[in-house]
């Protein structure tokens, strides 16, 4: 969530508009933080011109549904219901679209942590396939594949590297961005869970090794997409100098 505060340095309504963001961020339980724009400074970005000021961003998106049409160095006034005008944004206005941008967050944050839970699926799948070492037993496989209109062909040559490919993309899932999850315990778990499984079904010939070794590649892949419990910091309005650009 990026939350910007646009101003223009003699606007009177600087002040309450920080005031209103406090509040804000106090209603949805975190901490206030946010970035200051000064519209004259050279570093203020090209998205802040055009809203007048004081204007509150939240990814954006001015918090009340204005656009970039205006001029940044006049006062902007806001409607907050019943012929009542101020010039500083409703606080409905900002809670609710600090709501909607948190909400929207955590919906996508969840759906793509457990889609990595998909990227160990190719190597369980390729581990209970059997080794065809028998070619007197591969008329019997071909006529159960036949039975499901199957073609037979004796895939044992590409087992072991199948099963490796498979638990490599498996394993670089676990550590991918692992700090922001779980750490890296749940891939020190998946690599041993590999070092396990491959001895356990190519050199060993061992279901019940295999089976262990597949057992802690799920546990690994479940232990780093479960969600990490929530630590919000309390706001507090006097930790929080209304001369720092940096809001935090």
């Amino acid at each position: 969530m990026q939350v910007e505060l646009v101003y223009e340095k003699s606007c009177p309504n600087i002040e309450t508009a920080r005031a209103q963001l406090i509040q804000a961020f106090a209603e949805i339980g975190f901490t206030p933080r946010w970035q200051e724009w000064e519209v004259s400074t050279p570093e203020a970005p090209t998205h802040i011109h055009g809203y007048g000021s004081p204007t509150i961003l939240v990814n954006g998106q001015d918090v009340c549904g204005g656009r970039a049409e205006g001029n940044d160095y006049c006062c902007r006034v806001y409607s907050h219901g019943e012929d009542t005008n101020k010039g500083v944004p409703a606080l409905a206005d900002i809670v609710q679209s600090l709501k909607t941008i948190q909400k929207k967050s955590a919906t996508q944050g969840h759906a793509s942590r457990w889609q990595l839970n998909w990227a160990m699926v190719p190597a369980v799948g390729v581990a209970f396939l059997p080794k065809l070492f028998c070619p007197a037993c591969w008329p019997a496989y071909a006529g159960l594949l036949s039975s499901l209109g199957i073609g037979f062909f004796d895939y044992t040559p590409y087992l072991f590297p199948l099963t490796t490919v498979f638990l490599l993309i498996a394993v670089s899932a676990l550590a991918y961005r692992a700090p922001q999850r779980r750490g890296y315990k749940p891939l020190f778990l998946g690599l041993l869970a590999a070092v396990i499984l491959i001895p356990g079904k190519f050199y060993f010939d061992s279901d019940v090794t295999m089976y262990a070794g597949l057992a802690l590649l799920v546990l690994a892949s479940l232990w780093n997409t479960w969600p990490k419990p929530k630590t919000e910091g309390a706001s507090c309005p006097a930790c929080v100098p209304s001369t720092q650009k940096l809001m935090s």
